[in-house]
């Protein structure tokens, strides 16, 4: 049996994510489903034993039904968040490698994802438009248009 690299503990949550950044014509691929107020990273919780790098992939592939190849790492992101929809309750802390994947030229999936039992549907948001939409991690609005050559780290606490 598989099992992400996390734990809640009393009020307290915690993941090791894997997340993609995915850019087709100017817009980025974000998923959404029908319990949550937001749109999120493509991504997931990185199984024990597995490479970030291959949880990615996996992950890419769940969510979209294409085969995506990694260009490289773009970001490390300590989250510390109060939870909502889902995690209502709860302080979480969560760790995300964010990998730039290539670009395949096309916006076309083949998506049939759900998570927990709710289907997710995949959205190309414009990336001069992303402070127009709920939509995390934030911190796209500011470095998907200026991304640098290494990778960087981010810490957002909304504590």
């Amino acid at each position: 049996m598989e099992y992400d690299c996390g734990f809640t503990k009393e009020n307290g949550w915690f993941r090791y994510r894997a997340a993609a950044i995915i850019i087709e014509n100017e817009c980025v691929l974000f998923a959404k489903n029908d319990r949550d107020d937001y749109y999120y990273s493509i991504g997931g919780g990185v199984h024990i034993g597995e490479k970030a790098e291959d949880a990615v992939l996996r992950e890419v592939y769940e969510e979209t039904g294409i085969h995506y190849e990694i260009d490289r790492l773009a970001f490390i992101h300590e989250n510390f968040f109060v939870g909502s929809g889902s995690l209502e309750g709860y302080n979480c802390h969560e760790i995300t490698f964010y990998f730039l994947m290539k670009s395949r030229g096309t916006q076309k999936l083949n998506s049939n994802s759900f998570s927990d039992g709710f289907k997710e549907y995949m959205y190309w948001l414009p990336k001069n438009e992303l402070s127009k939409f709920k939509a995390f991690p934030t911190f796209f609005i500011d470095k998907i248009n200026n991304m640098q050559n290494y990778v960087e780290h981010i810490i957002t606490n909304k504590r």
